[in-house]
């Protein structure tokens, strides 16, 4: 089955380029001008990208983004005009999984859609219960639990243990952690992520200061073991 990518473009040659496109390179499109539009099309079609222009007819294109993070993870592609970097940062902070400025790269582009595709496909395969020690994290339903009693977390921490669990056993930076927890543009604020390292041993840690799960490593950043050492 053809997957369904939703244009949210207000260019009418954009708009008609990128369905061309699409269509030649086997993928079926809808497309809207508008926010309001676009989020009736969301909702009854279900597509699996969108393709979202930020200066809509109805508004800015960055609260179609929030809105469709509210309730669900649909991979979302900024296709934009606007070039100035707190752009860029405020659509991916609000769950754009990328952004590309116009005038760009057919190529480009669909390199990016099946790069994203290819993610949601490995997310949706990944199983949906992760055990490791005393924890397990059910994917589903997003609840993490420790001794088999619910960890009660603040939702950064929530996301913080998450992506350790999903990366158990490897070296993270620094920087990658903030990345993907807090967003682009949070790469150098090093207090946060100890903030919330230290807060996490306390509540998963038999001993805080002697950690067995949340492993520094020195000068680098973090490793989350699942092997009680």
């Amino acid at each position: 089955m053809k997957q369904l990518i939703l244009i949210v473009e207000d260019d009418l040659s954009v708009k008609k380029l990128l369905e061309i496109t699409l269509k030649e390179y086997q993928f079926n499109s809808i497309s809207s001008d508008s926010k309001k539009g676009a989020m009736m099309l969301f909702l009854t079609h279900t597509p699996d990208l969108l393709i979202v222009d930020l200066g809509l007819s109805d508004g800015d294109g960055k609260e179609l983004i929030a809105q469709i993070r509210e309730v669900s993870k649909t991979p979302i592609i900024v296709l934009s005009a606007r070039h100035d970097e707190k752009e860029i940062i405020a659509a991916l902070d609000l769950g754009a999984d990328d952004y590309i400025t116009k005038p760009f790269s057919i190529n480009e582009l669909l390199a990016r859609i099946r790069a994203a595709l290819r993610r949601k496909a490995q997310e949706e395969n990944i199983s949906q219960t992760i055990l490791c020690g005393e924890l397990e994290i059910n994917l589903a339903s997003r609840d993490i639990f420790f001794k088999g009693e619910k960890l009660k977390l603040t939702p950064i921490e929530h996301e913080l243990l998450k992506y350790f669990l999903l990366h158990t056993n490897k070296t993270l930076t620094h920087k990658q952690i903030l990345k993907e927890v807090w967003g682009v543009g949070y790469q150098n604020e090093m207090q946060y992520l100890r903030t919330y390292v230290n807060t996490l041993r306390k509540k998963i840690e038999e001993d805080s200061t002697r950690p067995s799960y949340i492993k520094t490593e020195s000068g680098i950043g973090y490793r989350f073991s699942c092997n009680k050492e």
